[in-house]
């Protein structure tokens, strides 16, 4: 049994800092699209009536979000460390092919394949007896698929047709890989 001379404890009433966080969150939902006119106007009136802390908490806590500084940093290492995977990825690759070095201007294309009478003869499975073609055209160099089994491709895009190359690409022959450089 409480006695009457007891005091009765009443919540605490906002302060006027309180009170500024609770109207910028408002200000900040509502520019976000988070709350509608109407609402926002609503609340920002209660904001300034209400007598008690929790009733002020109780109209933004649809709004507050937890701490993203951290997820924020947190992605970002991620992106980080995933970048220069990559990068290194790409640079190991790209220092283990070997060379295919551009041949002298001629008459002829050099024909790329698996027949000995190619200019340039590879002796794996997945290149076919003509594979491929590669020739000096108007100062560019030109590669052409000669409707390969496996495909021929220039720096991941298989090659339908003729492309042009240039020192630097990376060219593959079925699954043999070449990265072009100049003589």
């Amino acid at each position: 049994m409480t006695s009457p001379f007891q005091p009765q404890i009443q919540p605490a009433r906002p302060s006027d800092a309180e009170r500024d966080r609770a109207l910028e969150l408002l200000r900040e939902g509502a520019v976000q699209g988070r709350l509608s006119h109407d609402t926002f106007l609503r609340r920002m009136e209660l904001a300034l009536v209400v007598r008690h802390s929790d009733e002020l908490a109780a109209l933004t806590a649809d709004l507050r979000t937890p701490d993203r500084g951290l997820a924020k940093r947190l992605f970002g290492a991620v992106e980080s460390v995933s970048a220069f995977s990559m990068r290194l990825r790409h640079a190991w690759q790209a220092e283990r092919l070997p060379k295919l070095l551009l041949p002298e201007p001629g008459p002829h294309p050099l024909r790329i394949g698996r027949d000995p009478a190619n200019g340039l003869r590879l002796s794996h499975e997945t290149v076919s007896r003509l594979h491929a073609e590669l020739c000096l055209q108007g100062g560019l160099w030109m590669l052409r698929d000669l409707n390969s089994t496996n495909g021929t491709t220039v720096n991941g895009r298989r090659v339908t047709g003729t492309v042009v190359v240039q020192p630097g690409d990376m060219v593959s022959f079925g699954n043999v890989a070449f990265r072009l450089a100049a003589r």
